[in-house]
């Protein structure tokens, strides 16, 4: 796969069959029908012209590492892209079963250098599919097995859980081979100079975004409240036997792990992304034990710590959220009025309005500026903005203020907000001091697309890899065949 620094529109369309190549654990998560009546016309394999009925037996196409590639699996990797909405217009099936042994490869090489596999996380993952799936079938679990032509439900979470296992390890992998991959400013410079003036991309509409959030307060009545919901469900579970897991699914307000009975995906003492006093409780307790309620940002919780093993700790939770007043939101929603009164008569400037008034502890220090979370700076590519962002501004004009929006997130149940827009850059050619940012991230994925090409050449190489039948006579842009 040669990488051609200086051709911006060849790394794009590379970065395409890249992210298409290497499925992320988000996309393995529908699991398909073993067969397939009938792939896209493109894509459908060579029968007799006589015989369009004729079916193949489902043999061996290639073997990698420890791994068995099947003839259906190549059928199922094309339903389930076709089933994300890839366009496989002028893939050909040769293009695609390489890349479904680069999966192969990524998985094997993970399991030889170790990678683990958090079984457990695994299994929630295909519980939460099995409970999606159900949801949308109205319970009817002897119609799923049907559907996915399965013997038994086990038959179907076995699938489900090699499918994930394996891009869970192709995932891990992708991770590690790149983890050290950086680009220092000078690289950038040399990138961006190696681009023909001509071919230069153009970045569309760019402009920054701030906002004024209100958050309605919660009264102490209403914290006690929940603190003794949550108190009752303890004494419950440890004085009379009833089941942490059933009342979870049934009172906790945590969307995320409810389906679950509360169940998080296994917690290790090494992660840094944990809610600090969620990790103070957790590994404070002993298995076995629930805590007292305690709160975080999102409301208040308890914690069963069901398992302790080595490091990993098997943990499930319940959330409840007090309960708003009316008084409360009336409250929230007279200030918001009065702020943005003050900012239209001119009597404040919105930033200042921000730092004194707003709720939002991420913005107000900014002056209300919203940070993109793609580029880590204050401009949003309009074409690329969030959904919801941009239904909320798109009408705006420079410096105009929104009327009050009433907004919900993960903490707050209801918040009010005002936005405004400022400093729209209309398309414009790329420009190194402006667009420096954007041209680092084109960079930095052209240095790991190399590193991922050698990796994976040095990888072919060291690994067992047979392919059979007509799949040897593909033209591979990888040495799998290892021809050279």
């Amino acid at each position: 796969m040669p990488l051609q620094t200086t051709n911006l529109k060849y790394i794009s369309s590379l970065l395409g069959l890249f992210c298409l190549c290497f499925t992320t654990i988000g996309h393995a998560q529908e699991i398909l029908p073993d067969e397939e009546e009938e792939a896209a016309p493109l894509l459908k394999k060579k029968d007799d012209p006589g015989n369009k009925s004729r079916i193949k037996a489902d043999g061996v196409a290639a073997v990698v590492g420890d791994y068995i590639v099947l003839e259906s699996d190549l059928d199922r990797e094309i339903a389930q892209l076709e089933a994300q909405g890839a366009d496989l217009r002028g893939k050909t099936r040769c293009e695609l079963f390489g890349s479904l042994l680069e999966k192969k490869l990524y998985a094997h090489q993970a399991v030889q250098d170790s990678v683990l596999v958090n079984e457990l996380y695994i299994q929630s993952l295909v519980e939460q599919q099995i409970q999606g799936i159900m949801a949308q079938t109205q319970g009817d679990m002897d119609g799923l097995i049907k559907f996915y032509k399965k013997d038994s439900e086990q038959a179907l979470r076995d699938e489900m859980f090699e499918i994930n296992k394996n891009a869970y390890l192709a995932k891990e992998m992708q991770d590690k081979v790149i983890s050290d991959v950086e680009i220092t400013p000078e690289e950038v410079r040399t990138f961006f100079n190696e681009i023909p003036e001509d071919e230069r991309p153009t970045f569309g509409t760019e402009l920054k975004v701030a906002q004024i959030v209100v958050i309605p307060e919660v009264t102490e009545e209403a914290k006690q409240a929940v603190i003794d919901k949550l108190k009752e469900f303890k004494k419950d579970v440890e004085e009379n036997g009833s089941s942490f897991t059933t009342k979870a699914l049934f009172y906790s307000e945590d969307t995320g792990s409810k389906n679950n009975g509360g169940l998080l995906p296994t917690m290790n003492r090494k992660q840094p992304r944990m809610v600090k006093e969620f990790r103070d409780v957790a590994f404070n307790l002993q298995e076995g034990e629930i805590s007292d309620p305690f709160e975080t940002d999102f409301g208040y919780h308890i914690i069963y710590l069901e398992k302790i093993r080595g490091q990993e700790y098997d943990v499930r939770h319940i959330l409840l959220r007090p309960k708003l007043s009316q008084a409360a939101i009336q409250k929230a929603k007279d200030e918001i009025d009065l702020v943005r009164e003050k900012i239209v008569a001119g009597q404040i400037s919105f930033a200042e309005a921000a730092r004194e008034f707003s709720d939002e502890k991420e913005t107000k220090f900014e002056g209300g500026q919203l940070t993109n979370p793609t580029t880590q700076d204050f401009n949003f590519e309009l074409t690329k903005m969030d959904t919801e962002l941009y239904t909320q501004i798109q009408g705006l004009k420079d410096g105009e203020i929104s009327p009050v929006i009433q907004d919900e997130d993960r903490v707050n149940t209801i918040k009010f907000k005002i936005m405004t827009v400022t400093d729209r850059i209309d398309d414009h050619k790329a420009d190194f001091a402006r667009d420096y940012l954007k041209i680092k991230d084109l960079a930095l994925y052209d240095k790991q697309i190399k590193a991922i090409e050698k990796w994976q050449k040095e990888a072919i190489l060291e690994t067992y890899i047979k392919i059979n039948g007509e799949y040897r006579d593909c033209d591979y842009q990888s040495n799998w065949l290892k021809t050279e």
